[in-house]
C-alpha cells in the first residue's frame, strides 16, 4: 500500500525527516516518526476508569451506606399501610 501525502508541507516535513534519519523512503520516515507517537502517547482510559472519580465524589457526599434498611417498610410508610 503507498503512501500518499497531498499537502506540501507535510511531504517536506517527511522529507526533511527522511534525510534527517537517514530512511530509504518517506514512508519508513514517517512509520518509525508514527511508531514514537504512538509509545508516547497514553493508552485511553476506559469508561470505568473515567467515571471512578465521579463515583467516589458522590459515595463520599451520600455518607455510609445504611445495609439494614427494610425497603417495604419505607415503601408501606410511604403508603400509610
Amino acid at each position: 500500500m503507498s503512501l500518499y501525502i497531498r499537502d506540501p508541507s507535510v511531504d517536506a516535513l517527511a522529507t526533511e525527516l527522511q534525510h534527517r534519519m537517514g530512511a530509504k523512503t518517506k514512508t519508513e520516515a514517517v512509520r518509525v516518526a508514527l511508531e514514537k507517537a504512538l509509545a508516547a502517547a497514553p493508552e485511553p482510559l476506559s469508561l470505568a476508569e473515567r467515571i471512578r472519580p465521579i463515583q467516589d465524589s458522590i459515595k463520599a457526599m451520600m455518607g455510609p451506606h445504611k445495609a439494614e434498611f427494610d425497603e417495604k417498610a419505607f415503601m408501606d410508610e410511604g403508603w400509610e399501610v
